[in-house]
């Protein structure tokens, strides 16, 4: 069976940091940016830990906004 890796993409500028993506997250991949804010004054979701995302896109299924798009690659 074929690994697969996943890479999250988050419009940053539409984020409101409600964390809803972070606590979906089985592998601890994402985290809320601690320094800097969009736009809107959000503090908004990233990947912390890239190498640690297995494509489940559990996160993309919680967020209210829309603003997670995962991709999957079979490596």
């Amino acid at each position: 069976m074929a690994k697969v890796k996943g890479t999250v993409v988050i419009n940053t500028e539409r984020c409101k940091g409600c964390n809803l993506c972070v606590v979906a997250c089985p592998c601890n991949v994402l985290d809320l940016q601690p320094k800097e804010v969009n736009n809107r004054g959000y503090h908004y979701a990233y990947m912390d830990k890239p190498d640690a995302c297995i494509g489940c896109a559990a996160c993309g299924y919680v967020c209210p906004d829309g603003c997670i798009t995962v991709y999957k690659t079979k490596l």
